[in-house]
Parts: structure tokens; C-alpha cells; sequence
């Protein structure tokens, strides 16, 4: 029976909702994020009357503001609950969106991803990796490179600043590559937790019945709440899902450095051995890990071992590695 796994990383904490050896669901949460469900005091900026919005904004952030809260004139002090943090997009970041708080609602952060997930198992440091026995490696690389596999073809994502593309590729005929590539689709948006809105881009299935059964099977392989089209003629479908934080492929795209460092920490956890423990990365990588010596005496108290940096301008950004030396 499907369960829920959390880990509390160093700067970042995890979750996947895990059958068997098969991750359906998964979630990480950078420690620094403005978590939906946050109230905070905050002040009316600017009215944008003619869309229902608001900009608020507090010292160091600031989100548009639905609906506009009525009677509140610009530069007032308004309570506010964060639904989305902000998105970090090249050359436009996107605010984060809050809506204004109800009567009654007390300043403080919003609920943890275990505290989201109050039946999940919170994985100690020296349990057995779960995580990685249902394959976690191989979805970080998924959202890394946006490529994911299936039984008769592949999906690739792209993200653009209107929505999550996905195009479905494979060698079955086309009626039959768009219902399994349908669900793989589906499949892979709840496994990389993306929301927003999304177009899937399916095979000319033909005729209406196969369009039909290839929206039959995002239904069942997509958990509600979220909304649809139809498969149109030329095989594309639109979903649109509650976007409450980052998705995986978002989260290595837009801050690839900062998500790359964390993933490269949770390996160093992991790795065995005695002695010392060297993390050989890019030089960026290596320079954002020695920003933070917080996060390094961490890892050092976590695993009983001194932590060396090793700079190697060969690597990719995903290909640093960690070696144990033993005394």
C-alpha cells in the first residue's frame, strides 16, 4: 500500500508518497521558501482595481494580492496568506500570490511538508534509504534533463512561462501511443509535482474515440482536483492544476546551483565509509557549498567526519560526486 516518506535534508526537506519501488508523488522543500499557508503583515502597495488584485508588499518580498480586498486604501496595512512563493524566472520573476488572510488569522509560517503529511514516515539518519530504493536518483534526473522514459516511448518536458509543455514521442501506432503516452504524462506530472497550467502535446489519434480513451486515461492516472480539455484533433489537451509551490524540473531549471548543492549534500549523507568526506563539483557549486559553512558543519556533525570542497571545472553541474577517505 502506498505510503508517505519524509527526510529532513540540510537545506531542503523531502517527501514521495512511495509504492513499493515506485515513487507516484514527490515533493522537495527548500528551507528558505515562503510556504503557502503563511500569513504575514504586509502593505497595500498599489491597486490594480480593473483586475480584482493588489500588490502587497514587507520587508524583503512582495506578491500580488486576489481578490482585492475592498476599502483598503494603498500604503494601509493588510494581513495577508501566501498561496504560492514566488517563482524565480529568468529575466521576469513572478511575484508570489497571497490572498488578503482571514478575520481571526495570526502571523506565522505555513505548514512543513510533514507537517502536511502528518501519516508519512520521517526517515532518521541512519534508516535505509528509502528514498533511493524506490528511485529517487532516477527522478532527479527526470527533472534535470526532462526527459522520462516509459514502456513504449518517452515523454519531453519544457518549461516555457505560460505553462509546462510536454510532447509524447514513440514508434506505436498513434491511436495506441496516445493513450499510453497520455498516461505516462499524467503520471509523470504528479510524480514531479507540477501544477499549473499544462499542455500535452499527444499523437494524432485519429478518430473521436481515441481521443476520448486518451483523456480517459489521464483521468485515471491523475488525482483530482484538476481540470481539463479535450484531446482536440490535432492531439493536444490542456490541464490546468492548483500551483501551490515549485515543481522539480522548475526547482533545478530556475535555481539550478542552489538545488544541485542540496541534492550533492543528500550524497554525501548517504555515502559510506571512514574518514574524511570530499565533495568534487563545478567551481560554482563548490563556492555556493563554502558560502554556507552552516550547511557543511551540519553534514560533518550528520556523518562523524570532516567535509573537504574539491573543485573540478570538467564536471557538469549534476555530475559532482562525494569519495570517503579512509584514515
Amino acid at each position: 500500500m502506498p505510503g508517505w516518506i519524509v527526510e529532513r535534508g540540510i537545506g531542503e526537506t523531502r517527501a514521495a508518497l512511495v509504492d513499493g519501488d515506485t515513487i507516484l508523488e514527490a515533493h522537495i522543500e527548500p528551507d528558505d521558501t515562503l510556504r503557502a499557508g503563511t500569513v504575514l503583515p504586509a502593505r497595500l502597495a498599489r491597486r490594480l482595481t480593473q483586475r480584482n488584485e493588489g500588490i502587497a508588499v514587507w520587508d524583503g518580498g512582495e506578491a500580488m494580492l486576489a481578490p482585492l480586498p475592498r476599502g483598503v486604501p494603498e500604503g494601509a496595512a493588510v494581513l495577508v496568506e501566501i498561496t504560492r512563493p514566488p517563482l524565480p524566472e529568468p529575466g521576469k520573476p513572478k511575484r508570489a500570490r497571497a490572498r488578503p488572510a482571514l478575520e481571526g488569522a495570526v502571523p506565522g509560517e505555513g505548514p512543513d511538508l510533514l507537517e502536511r503529511l502528518p501519516d508519512a514516515r520521517l526517515l532518521g539518519r541512519f534508516d535505509a534509504d528509502l528514498l533511493e530504493d524506490a528511485g529517487w536518483s532516477t527522478l532527479l534526473e527526470e527533472a534535470v534533463t526532462g526527459q522520462v522514459g516509459f514502456a513504449t516511448g518517452s515523454l519531453t518536458l519544457s518549461l516555457t512561462p505560460a505553462m509546462t509543455l510536454i510532447d509524447v514521442d514513440g514508434e506505436q501506432a498513434p491511436a495506441a501511443l496516445a493513450v499510453a503516452g497520455a498516461a505516462a504524462a499524467a503520471r509523470a506530472i504528479r510524480r514531479l509535482d507540477i501544477g499549473g497550467s499544462i499542455g500535452i502535446d499527444l499523437p494524432d489519434a485519429g478518430d473521436k474515440a481515441a481521443r476520448q480513451a486518451a483523456a480517459a486515461a489521464i483521468d485515471a492516472a491523475l488525482p483530482q482536483p484538476f481540470e481539463r480539455t479535450a484531446v482536440n484533433g490535432f492531439g493536444f489537451v490542456q490541464i490546468v492544476r492548483r500551483r501551490s509551490r515549485v515543481s522539480l524540473p522548475e526547482l533545478f531549471a530556475l535555481e539550478p546551483v542552489a538545488a544541485h548543492a542540496r541534492a550533492l549534500l543528500r550524497r554525501a549523507e548517504r555515502t559510506g565509509g571512514a574518514g574524511e568526506r570530499t565533495l568534487t563539483a563545478t567551481p560554482a557549486l563548490v563556492a555556493y557549498l563554502a558560502a554556507r559553512p552552516a550547511w557543511l558543519a551540519e553534514l560533518e556533525r550528520r556523518i562523524g567526519a570532516p567535509v573537504g570542497l574539491r573543485e573540478d571545472p570538467a564536471l557538469a553541474i549534476s555530475a559532482g560526486h562525494v569519495q570517503a577517505h579512509v584514515p
